[in-house]
């Protein structure tokens, strides 16, 4: 098994497209990037800590390439907005590719490089690539949550799923 850690918002509306993947073996909502150790969902949410929310996705390389997880990671996400996504705003919204070693820097890196000279958006693309760090598991109550809180869910994912009509 290996391990992949993205940030795109809400960390609510990144497990649902990773979750139900063959090869996933768990997607883990949480916090990483920043300074402060063990920080709570209204400590990230203040923007104080560093930290992003982000997902940790457990997977099978043998039934799903690092490669395949990258471009469903664009297609979740608003690569132009580095101060949040959507309805989500700060910056422990922003979109980041954190990476364990060389190789998935650099497919990172080469992924984010063909998407910006894909032409498919007109402005920059602005998703970090950075060093994963410790990443610390959310609360229960942050798990699972487009499961245990359908409707909620479905409320704060429709201006994503708009953007996603629209540019994918």
């Amino acid at each position: 098994m290996e391990r992949a850690i993205f940030a795109g918002g809400c960390f609510w509306c990144m497990v649902k497209p990773f979750d139900t993947l063959s090869g996933i073996e768990s997607v883990i909502s949480g916090y990483t990037g920043g300074e402060k150790e063990n920080p709570t969902y209204l400590e990230v949410k203040s923007g104080t800590t560093g930290h992003t929310e982000a997902v940790e996705i457990i997977y099978n390389p043998e039934l799903i390439s690092y490669e395949e997880l990258v471009e469903i990671y664009w297609q979740q996400t608003d690569p132009t907005d580095d101060f949040g996504q959507f309805e989500d705003r700060g910056s422990s919204y922003r979109p980041v590719i954190y990476y364990f070693n060389e190789q998935q820097r650099r497919i990172a890196k080469k992924s984010r490089d063909a998407l910006q000279n894909s032409g498919r958006f007109n402005q920059p693309i602005v998703t970090q690539i950075e060093a994963a760090r410790t990443f610390y598991p959310a609360e229960v109550e942050h798990q699972d949550y487009y499961q245990r809180n359908p409707e909620n869910y479905q409320k704060n994912a429709e201006r994503r799923k708009k953007f996603i009509r629209e540019f994918w």
